[in-house]
């Protein structure tokens, strides 16, 4: 392979733009006897991916499968107990002290109810005798504003006056 060629290839596999048909020609370049001494660096990189390809692994590995199914059944009776233990009380309707309950709560608030009813009542009439004091409360700003302007002109006549004497 020239030598040109290869430090192209060796820039582009750098920059991973190679294909698999260059990266085989570098392979095979690198692992012949005939490399380049300043390209000599590479030589290992190319030699450790023939080697790796090669390996297989040949150990056993043993799988413990009997004692998962014991844990299984296990969950599975705890989920089953879980699941009745939800199911049944609702199945079975109201019991007799959970409807008295519940009438005991609806008259309280039935109760409660008319008890804030004639509060309410209470507050409105009290509004409605506080009516007369708003209009009280307009007339007296209005005659304010009367006594207002009545300054200002008793200030105007004082100054036209002093001017005069």
């Amino acid at each position: 392979m020239v030598l040109n060629n290869v430090e192209k290839l060796l820039e582009k596999y750098n920059n991973a733009e190679t294909s698999l048909q260059e990266e085989a020609q570098l392979k095979a370049y690198f692992n012949s006897d005939d490399v380049a001494p300043h390209l000599e660096h590479y030589k290992p990189l190319f030699q450790y991916f023939s080697k790796t390809q090669k390996e297989e692994f040949t150990k056993d590995v043993p799988l413990k499968t009997k004692k998962t199914s014991m844990y299984q059944w296990i969950s599975v009776a705890a989920v089953t107990i879980l699941m009745l233990g939800i199911a049944i009380p609702k199945l079975s309707g109201p019991s007799e002290q959970e409807l008295k309950d519940r009438e005991l709560a609806m008259a309280t608030y039935n109760q409660t109810m008319e008890a804030l009813s004639l509060v309410s009542l209470g507050i409105n009439e009290g509004k409605e005798q506080l009516n007369p004091l708003a209009l009280v409360s307009e007339g007296f700003e209005d005659g304010r504003e009367g006594a207002s302007k009545l300054t200002a002109f008793n200030i105007a006549t004082n100054k036209i006056l002093k001017t005069n004497n």
